[in-house]
C-alpha cells in the first residue's frame, strides 16, 4: 500500500526505504546501512527482506544526530533553494505552527499557519521540502 507521501507501509506504520533515507540525509545508501549495522539507525524487513526506516524513528535520529550525519551532496540553486527532508517536530497554536525540519546536515524552521500545516498533515516523519526565497541577508562576525 502506498500513501500519497510514496512512503511505503510497513505494519500500519510509514516507512521509508534505504535509498529514500539516503536522500534525505543527503548521504550514499552505502552510508545508510553502515547507520543501520551499527545500530545508529534502527531498521525492519519487510515482508520481501527489503529493509526500511520508520518515519517517527528517522525523525528522532534526525532531530537528535544531525552532527553524526556527513553529507556527501551539495545543494546549489539559483535564487530558490529546495530543502528535501524529513519534518522533526511540529509545535501549533491557534493561529500558527512552528514545523521544524532535517534537510541533510541542515535544520530547517518555519513558521507557517495553523491551517496550512494541518492541510499539509504536517507531523514528525512526513516527507517536505522546504523552498527558501531569502528577501533579508544578516551578516554576522565569523568566528575567530
Amino acid at each position: 500500500m502506498r500513501k500519497n507521501t510514496a512512503n511505503a507501509r510497513v505494519h500500519g506504520m510509514a516507512s521509508y526505504k534505504i535509498g529514500e533515507v539516503a536522500e534525505l540525509l543527503g548521504v550514499s545508501v552505502d552510508s545508510v546501512r553502515r547507520l543501520a549495522d551499527s545500530g545508529k539507525l534502527a531498521t525492519v524487513r519487510t515482508t520481501g527482506g527489503q529493509r526500511v526506516v520508520d518515519s517517527r524513528q528517522l525523525a528522532r535520529f534526525m532531530a537528535t544526530a544531525p552532527a553524526d550525519i556527513k553529507s556527501e551532496t551539495t545543494i546549489g540553486r539559483s535564487a530558490r533553494n529546495h530543502f528535501p527532508g524529513i519534518v522533526t517536530r511540529v509545535v501549533k497554536d491557534r493561529v500558527m505552527a512552528q514545523v521544524e525540519m532535517q534537510a541533510g546536515p541542515h535544520r530547517i524552521v518555519s513558521l507557517i499557519s495553523r491551517e496550512a500545516a494541518d492541510e499539509l498533515g504536517l507531523a514528525p516523519g512526513v516527507r517536505a521540502v522546504a523552498v527558501v526565497k531569502a528577501t533579508n541577508v544578516i551578516i554576522e562576525l565569523a568566528a575567530r
